[in-house]
């Protein structure tokens, strides 16, 4: 079975958590700390998804979700919060996190964002960490490449990886702030705002049939963009 890592130093939690996950086909390591994930992650390719609390005894999962982006490691993640406020869901998702859940959450919705994120990352034995498939747009991340129901997409250096970020948060809103910080690999105070809207609009001459009313990128007035799922 797939193997998940989970990062969480609630007792009552653990045991209803990996109770669920291990009902739907998985396997399932438990850290209680920082420092445990860490000495489990030397060994990353045993896992399929991260699945990180916010707050432990010893630090955050933010520290853990950073290391392995700094490995360029694409496994998917997701943060669990004991808030919604605006600063936690964008701290994690500008550490490299892929999605977060709230707390109390039901367990049945936290299995059911995992498969969407491993769908989306094109998870499997053979093929781990090297495809994305959303819908009807799927990227091959080892030739970079992108197509859009089948035909593939004539995409700038810059395009590409605005969608490949964009696509990763699929159906969540993805700041501004993260995205040319991500763009422009965290010097993102020198770039004219402008810039990255102008990079939104031509990505949208090349995915929307009609740009003016794009249904795959949408912009999120005040926050940012989100990347729709749209089926072929």
């Amino acid at each position: 079975m797939d193997r998940i890592l989970l990062l969480e130093d609630d007792a009552s939690l653990i045991d209803g958590l990996a109770y669920s996950l291990k009902k739907n086909g998985f396997d399932v390591d438990v850290s209680r700390t920082v420092r445990e994930a860490k000495q489990r992650l030397s060994d990353l390719g045993n896992y399929v998804l991260l699945i990180l609390d916010v707050s432990l005894p010893d630090g955050t999962g933010f520290e853990v979700c950073e290391r392995v982006r700094k490995e360029n490691q694409r496994i998917p993640i997701i943060f669990l919060t004991a808030s919604d406020e605006e600063v936690n869901v964008i701290r994690g998702l500008d550490s490299g996190g892929d999605d977060y859940i709230t707390k109390p959450f039901k367990l049945g919705e936290l299995c059911s964002r995992i498969r969407a994120l491993l769908r989306r990352a094109g998870i499997s034995k053979s093929e781990r960490s090297s495809y994305l498939e959303c819908g009807d747009v799927e990227i091959d991340l080892i030739e970079s490449r992108a197509t859009l129901r089948g035909k593939t997409l004539d995409l700038t250096s810059a395009e590409y990886r605005l969608l490949c970020l964009l696509v990763r948060g699929a159906n969540h809103v993805v700041t501004r702030d993260v995205i040319i910080n991500e763009l422009w690999n965290g010097t993102g105070n020198y770039v004219d705002p402008n810039t990255l809207s102008v990079y939104v609009r031509r990505l949208r001459e090349k995915v929307e049939a009609d740009p003016s009313r794009p249904e795959h990128l949408v912009t999120v007035r005040g926050f940012g963009y989100r990347w729709n799922e749209v089926s072929a």
